[in-house]
């Protein structure tokens, strides 16, 4: 009985797995070849675009796609964007057609510029405050503070640091990035899938959005059209301003790879400057390709605030139109820093 229970179960699970089937049914005839080295190219060279046909086929047509739209066999990549795009051919031949795909990572051609800065003012700023998001509307300094049953959103005058309206988030949401775009507030949670839009004069709630293919809220900036929104990896999401879709992303890559850690992010003069989580500096990244232009390091900031046992790292960057110069802060700093940036 045992053996005849044991043949069953085997002849179940042959008949479950195809068993003795030909596998190569699904393989694909032809294989996308690429002058890419290790599946990586910089985007200052041209792709080039080959087909490989191991049972020689005579094939009538090739159409080669990257992420869905038309390209050539070579094709110049300095238009492009960075990060893993997907390769496919549509090969034509023997009356049918068949697609095959690959992927290839394309970098950055030249490496970020470092960047020095110079402390122009100091201000204090609230020591409890788990900085999230930092933003000025109007010369006035909005903040969005973190973790569990502390999470807020401020309007604090950024001179005495005194606090001119403020509401907290309920316990369960733990608050992230803002931004300030048609009088109007949008702040992100972290892991709870949704941002909230407030008034910025009353700090009245008006609506609720959800988040689409980023699974969490991190950092928020906008270039007067567009939002951006970060998710802590090395996507950085477009929303669209009227209903908050996430319609395209940009992937963050230098010469050498990705960046995670995308955090909290500013809008200054075309260009997103970016805090990395658990780094004390700024990256520069350009907002069209997802290029890290440039490297500020912020790491002397953080001694020469009040060391104490729950302060954190360097997180909050805003642009100050009207003094046209950056604040820098940290989760739980005592203070507030106004910058010039130095680029040699």
């Amino acid at each position: 009985m045992k053996t005849f229970k044991f043949l069953a179960i085997i002849f179940l699970s042959c008949f479950i797995l195809s068993c003795g089937t030909n596998s190569s049914k699904n393989k694909s005839n032809f294989i996308i070849k690429t002058n890419t080295k290790d599946h990586a190219i910089s985007n200052s060279e041209t792709l080039t675009l080959t087909l490989e046909n191991p049972k020689n086929y005579p094939i009538d047509s090739v159409n080669y796609y990257m992420n869905g739209e038309s390209i050539e066999e070579k094709s110049a990549l300095t238009t492009i964007k960075l990060g893993t795009q997907r390769i496919e051919a549509t090969v034509y031949y023997n009356n049918e057609h068949e697609k095959v795909s690959s992927s290839i990572t394309i970098l950055n051609n030249e490496p970020p510029k470092i960047y020095t800065y110079k402390i122009i003012n100091e201000y204090p700023h609230d020591i409890t405050s788990y900085t999230q998001g930092l933003e000025f509307f109007n010369d006035t300094l909005y903040e969005s503070t973190g973790q569990y049953k502390e999470s807020k959103l401020r309007k604090v005058d950024y001179k005495t640091g005194k606090v001119i309206k403020n509401i907290n988030l309920a316990d369960d949401y733990f608050g992230e990035g803002l931004t300030i775009l048609n009088n109007k507030i949008y702040q992100l949670t972290w892991q709870e899938g949704i941002g909230f839009i407030y008034d910025v004069n009353t700090f009245e709630k008006l609506n609720n959005f959800k988040y689409g293919k980023s699974k969490e809220g991190w950092g928020l900036c906008h270039n007067n059209q567009t939002i951006y929104k970060s998710d802590g990896t090395e996507h950085i999401w477009l929303l669209n301003s009227e209903t908050l879709v996430e319609e395209n992303n940009i992937q963050v890559y230098t010469n050498k790879g990705k960046i995670i850690g995308i955090n909290e992010m500013e809008w200054i003069d075309g260009d997103i400057y970016a805090n990395r989580w658990q780094k004390d500096g700024v990256a520069i990244i350009n907002p069209k390709n997802g290029a890290v232009i440039g490297v500020i390091d912020f790491s002397p900031l953080k001694e020469l605030v009040t060391q104490h046992q729950g302060l954190d790292v360097l997180n909050g960057i805003a642009y100050n139109p009207k003094t046209k110069t950056i604040f820098i802060t940290g989760k739980r700093w005592d203070r507030l820093f106004e910058v010039e940036i130095v680029k040699n």
